[in-house]
């Protein structure tokens, strides 16, 4: 009792330190936003933990305008409801605002050294550096579209087989990608593999580490120093636990690659390229770069073109009239000789506006990641406090009736014609000196797999006792945010094209999978 009062007076004599010692701000008001209580501020004003937050600020736009204002604890957010605000904000004006806030949470849960929440510093620059040069531009991932042509269609081949695991088809597909650019690693073909469902729960977990709100520590950085033991102090053993996972993320792919290329005649790949000709003693500032930006390459290209990906599937069971109309320009500019490859994408408009518009109904990451103010700042008349953390919308943006008519349906065809409305790419991936070096990469793979996936499949709601079951366009929250449980069935569309797709076991045999070695070398080890 005598602790926990101890712990309140702190509180209190901070926060109060705090309103003393800030610097004079100019003299213009803050953003709107509901009244705070002394000492909590709008603690009670933050989004349900297991609530979509990108309707509860959405809220904030009919009451306060498009931008607004929440305090908690002393820590000033600043809600983003307008894509002409945040453009201007974190596009234009990214040299104030493309620093991270602290996320102590984060940083016990091992995410310290990963991009996403790495502060605009000279480390950050470096990974950036590292991953523009590999990824960052259509020339530089025209090397991966072999790979990625063959990896659509082995996930094809799977899909056909056994349609009830979409999702976990999905999944390996996106990992077998990633994997193979990122440390030229073959995942099981069929089997579920180790790398892949690492990624997965990490990035899980990584998600719910970094959504504003969720952790106490985030706002009073001095509780994470209380011994997990400490009543109320139950987010250190779910850190501990969560940071077994983010460490396993970076160590066992680069203890792989280091194996790789003792062996004549290694696969090269992106962390393969960066150790050549180096001697790096472990712990050094040049080893975490290496390493850490290679994990996140890892990491964040496993799951997030997943719910893209997914996506897609649930509004092609929703919307037959736009599967149709797909089909009908792939019949017309491809036949049906072959399957659609990158090459294509130009004489394909309608299946680029499809791509476009599972970006756009549902975001991958509806409030992206939190963008924190090196400066203090003015927009619409009011005051950004230097410090302060930017929360933009994304969801609201896609969603925005002035500027998308009637948002909540899927309807590609806002996209074509003389009056197009406004590509998501500009608001999907991020902005400014933070969006995501990996989106090129990214909107490749989906153009691929919903290409080839329409020219060969049809996409259906499933029967269950002669019954359709039905499907609802349902998002589950979190920071990198997925359509929830649903039940769709995929055939192909003839006998022809499913022999096309079966095909693909001898035009491209399958390779030796490299995780029974991980399984027996690496996890075993690291479990002991």
């Amino acid at each position: 009792m005598y602790i926990l009062s101890g712990l309140i007076g702190l509180l209190g004599l901070s926060l109060l330190l705090k309103v003393l010692l800030s610097p004079r701000k100019p003299s213009a008001p803050l953003p709107p936003g509901p009244l705070p209580l002394p000492l909590v501020g709008n603690l009670r004003d933050l989004p349900a933990p297991d609530s979509p937050d990108w309707l509860h600020w959405l809220k904030h736009k009919d009451v306060y305008g498009p931008i607004s204002t929440v305090t908690v604890l002393g820590q000033r957010l600043i809600i983003l409801n307008d894509a002409k605000l945040a453009l201007e904000l974190l596009e234009k004006r990214s040299a104030v605002h493309s620093d991270r806030p602290k996320m102590p949470f984060a940083e016990l849960a091992g995410w310290g050294d990963g991009l996403v929440i790495l502060p605009y510093a000279s480390k950050f620059k470096a990974y950036r550096k590292h991953l523009h040069r590999e990824i960052g531009s259509k020339a530089s991932i025209a090397r991966f579209h072999a790979l990625q042509e063959v990896e659509t269609r082995r996930f094809l081949f799977r899909l056909i087989n056994t349609p009830e695991e979409l999702v976990g088809h999905i999944r390996k597909l996106a990992g077998a990608v990633i994997l193979k650019i990122a440390y030229g690693y073959a995942v099981d073909p069929f089997q579920r593999d180790p790398l892949v469902d690492l990624a997965d729960e990490a990035v899980e977990q990584f998600s719910l580490a970094v959504r504003p709100g969720t952790w106490m520590v985030d706002v009073l950085p001095f509780l994470r120093y209380l011994p997990a033991w400490f009543p109320g102090a139950g987010f250190q053993r779910t850190a501990q636990r969560f940071r077994k996972q983010s460490e396993a993320v970076a160590d066992i792919p680069f203890a792989f690659v280091h194996h790789q290329m003792s062996q004549p005649g290694y696969e090269s790949s992106y962390l393969s390229s960066l150790l050549e000709n180096k001697v790096l003693p472990p712990g050094t500032p040049e080893e975490t770069v290496i390493k850490w930006s290679a994990a996140t390459l890892y990491s964040a290209g496993a799951d997030t073109t997943v719910s893209t990906t997914t996506t897609f599937f649930l509004a092609m069971a929703l919307y037959p009239d736009v599967q149709r109309k797909a089909q009908e320009e792939i019949d017309r500019v491809i036949g049906p000789g072959r399957l659609p490859v990158d090459a294509d994408r130009a004489n394909l408009p309608y299946i680029e506006a499809i791509v476009k518009e599972a970006l756009r109904w549902h975001p991958v990451g509806p409030m992206g990641i939190p963008h924190r103010s090196m400066e203090d700042d003015l927009c619409e008349g009011y005051l950004i406090p230097k410090g302060s953390i930017l929360l933009p919308n994304i969801w609201a943006f896609c969603h925005d009736p002035t500027e998308y008519k009637d948002p909540m349906s899927f309807n590609p065809d806002r996209f074509l014609g003389p009056a197009p409305e406004r590509d998501p790419h500009s608001l999907a991936f991020g902005f400014g000196r933070r969006v995501c070096p990996g989106r090129t990469l990214a909107d490749a793979n989906i153009f691929l797999t919903v290409a080839q996936t329409l020219a060969s499949c049809r996409i259906e709601k499933a029967i269950r006792n002669g019954q359709e079951v039905e499907v609802r366009a349902e998002f589950l929250p979190g920071t990198i945010s997925h359509p929830a449980p649903f039940e769709v069935h995929v055939t192909p569309r003839t006998a022809a094209w499913e022999r096309l797709i079966r095909a693909v076991e001898t035009e491209s045999p399958w390779e030796t999978s490299h995780a029974e070695w991980l399984r027996r070398a690496v996890f075993k080890s690291v479990d002991s």
